[in-house]
């Protein structure tokens, strides 16, 4: 999600039992960092309205890349789609797996994947690929490109969700402070949120094939919803979200913990939008439909 994102060290993919590709995604230490599910927990009403707005449901083949533990890819199942979720983060594929046996949907399943590298899928598989906040965080966003490109039929959709840089709203706001706070990036990083320009998203597919007239951006609001306070939603980032748990783990050991709490819980408060209790908390994203 942010330039804070941190050189993991290497291990054997044979003695993990998973793909090269997944095992050198460095992005994997960081989404298996802290408890992602915490967090999800506040965009369930938010995913359910992404896959209203798409129109999936019965007979349909739906891939959500950079699943987590299935906020899009639950309601496409409960809505008759067969869906594959895929996710870098083997405990987010664990907890994905664990939330469809519990809804009772046979018609879903998660596995661990590397969205620039869909080795295991086969070409024209989905009639949608849908990625809200995920396939951004991919290290190689051209290879990315072409990878849901492959994967999709002719006729068929890519939809992605992307935050934009330097946007006023909650996640654009957060990665910027954490930012502010962490080490630099390791040499060649790509920014995720670069897959917020329009100019760039065009270009991506516009590699991997795709008409320009036949790919779409336009701004869309994702809202988070709480049950508790402006400073309890700021807790679970701090404690279980990768990217802030990163930014919190070096301005610790920078002497400047505090100021990175005090400046993130003044943000939270200022774009609390609940009228009552509770916190509800809007974000702006790039919406992108591409059509294969």
């Amino acid at each position: 999600m942010t330039s804070t994102e941190l050189p993991v060290a290497s291990h054997s993919a044979s003695a993990r039992n998973e793909s090269p590709a997944t095992a050198a995604n460095p992005n994997r230490a960081l989404w298996e960092k802290g408890d992602f599910t915490r967090l999800a927990a506040t965009m369930r009403e938010g995913g359910d309205e992404v896959i209203e707005r798409l129109g999936v449901g019965p007979g349909m083949d739906v891939l959500d890349l950079g699943c987590g533990d299935g906020t899009t890819a639950l309601p496409a199942a409960r809505r008759g789609a067969t869906v594959l979720g895929v996710d870098i983060a083997s405990n987010l594929v664990a907890a994905g797996n664990a939330r469809a046996a519990a809804a009772k949907l046979p018609n879903l399943r998660f596995q661990q994947g590397d969205a620039s590298r869909l080795d295991e899928i086969g070409d024209g598989r989905f009639d949608l690929v849908v990625s809200m906040f995920g396939a951004m965080f991919a290290p190689r966003p051209l290879d990315t490109a072409r990878e849901m490109v492959r994967v999709t039929r002719p006729g068929g959709r890519i939809m992605m969700g992307n935050w934009i840089p330097g946007d006023p709203t909650l996640i654009a706001r957060v990665l910027q402070v954490c930012a502010a706070y962490a080490p630099p990036p390791p040499e060649g990083f790509v920014s995720p949120v670069t897959w917020g320009k329009e100019e760039l998203v065009r270009e991506r597919f516009g590699a991997a094939g795709i008409p320009q007239d036949r790919i779409q951006c336009e701004r869309a609001t994702y809202t988070f919803r709480h049950p508790g306070t402006p400073q309890s939603f700021l807790a679970i980032f701090r404690d279980y979200y990768g990217p802030t748990m990163n930014a919190f783990d070096a301005a610790t050991r920078a002497g400047r913990r505090d100021e990175l709490q005090a400046e993130l819980a003044r943000l939270f408060e200022a774009e609390n939008r609940a009228a009552g209790q509770g916190t509800e908390i809007p974000a702006t994203y790039l919406r992108v439909l591409v059509t294969r």
